[in-house]
């Protein structure tokens, strides 16, 4: 990262959950500490969430992907959309060369978005799914190694945000067998959160929704319906940096629709327990503040599946399907699982 120490740079994440936004928070630290002039780009959430953790950065209007789930996943949903993601990948590979005629950006960082590639400015992808994962077998997952290769080798350099040898948090994911042509730094995990002098409240949970609709809103009512009756105390961060309707709060348990890096962070702290997604954020926050967790994998989503089937296995995290969800008797199992950090 230090080569880019001084050069004038654009970001963008994915609009995918706000996990690819979250995970830049550190990147565009970083960047600005080593005196490099940050552009950032994207909309809706993650615009939204960006220009609260950097109000002075200045920010270009990006469209997204828009990827849509279904009620019950999101494989079925994702190959009607294809056409459109291509479409995407090639608008904004225009989009990126109107920008860097205009602004004579120096380079591009993006987080998974495959189209912000230029041949004249060095170019840099994050992404930790160098092999993709899916339900419909081996076959399909060569394939897809095979097209994410050939968009990820557009790039100059690919960064993967884990640890390179066997003690890593995306196991096959982010160290698959074969690599692509393009050199492959790893970064080691990217959180915005970091350890502090808070200390931890008993029965304190801290609850992150976040990800895709309709699959966030599923969760958080199901949440809603028993977390009345847990005897403890909670926080429950909806990841809706955008919504203006609230949900109104109790003396024990408390909504917000968004929280900043910094507030997260200190409830996290607070926290004995958070529960939230198996998404790939959330699990390099918990590896930063080593923290006992329940992981819910959204369904369909065949990369946190295999998150939580690693991580469990590991006891990194306790994980249970949606389907199978209970607030009050997986928070009782967690207090008797057996974490291995």
């Amino acid at each position: 990262m230090t080569s880019l120490a001084g050069k004038k740079l654009l970001l963008a994440p994915l609009d995918w959950g706000l996990g690819h936004a979250t995970r830049c928070v550190p990147v565009i630290k970083d960047l600005l500490n080593l005196g490099s002039e940050v552009w950032l780009a994207g909309e809706g959430a993650q615009e939204k969430l960006l220009r609260e953790e950097f109000p002075s950065l200045p920010f270009l209007p990006l469209k997204g992907y828009r990827v849509k789930y279904g009620k019950t996943g999101l494989t079925g949903k994702l190959v009607l959309q294809i056409p459109s993601i291509l479409q995407s990948i090639k608008s904004e590979n225009r989009w990126l060369k109107e920008q860097v005629s205009k602004y004579q950006f120096d380079g591009v960082i993006s987080d998974n978005r495959y189209g912000l590639h230029h041949e004249n400015i060095f170019s840099v992808f994050i992404t930790h799914q160098l092999c993709i994962k899916s339900s419909l077998g081996k076959w399909s997952e060569k394939f897809l190694q095979q097209w994410n290769y050939k968009l990820i080798n557009r790039f100059h350099e690919c960064w993967v945000p884990d640890h390179e040898g066997q003690n890593n948090l995306a196991g096959e994911l982010s160290h698959p067998v074969q690599f692509p042509a393009i050199p492959v730094k790893y970064t080691g995990p990217l959180s915005r959160f970091s350890k502090n002098d808070i200390k931890e409240i008993k029965d304190h949970v801290l609850i992150m929704l976040s990800g895709p609709e309709p699959q966030r809103t599923i969760l958080e009512n199901r949440i809603i319906d028993e977390v009345v009756n847990y005897d403890g105390t909670a926080i429950i961060a909806r990841g809706l940096p955008a919504e203006r309707n609230i949900i109104p709060s109790t003396n024990t348990i408390h909504f917000h629709n968004h929280l900043s890096a910094k507030e997260l962070n200190n409830e996290a702290m607070k926290a004995e327990l958070i529960i939230g997604r198996s998404g790939y954020s959330t699990v390099m926050d918990i590896a930063a503040l080593q923290k006992k967790s329940i992981l819910i994998p959204t369904p369909g989503q065949t990369e946190q599946e295999y998150l939580a089937g690693h991580l469990m296995k590991k006891r990194f995290a306790y994980c249970i399907n949606q389907n199978e969800f209970s607030l009050l008797k997986n928070i009782e199992e967690a207090g008797r699982f057996d974490y291995r950090f």
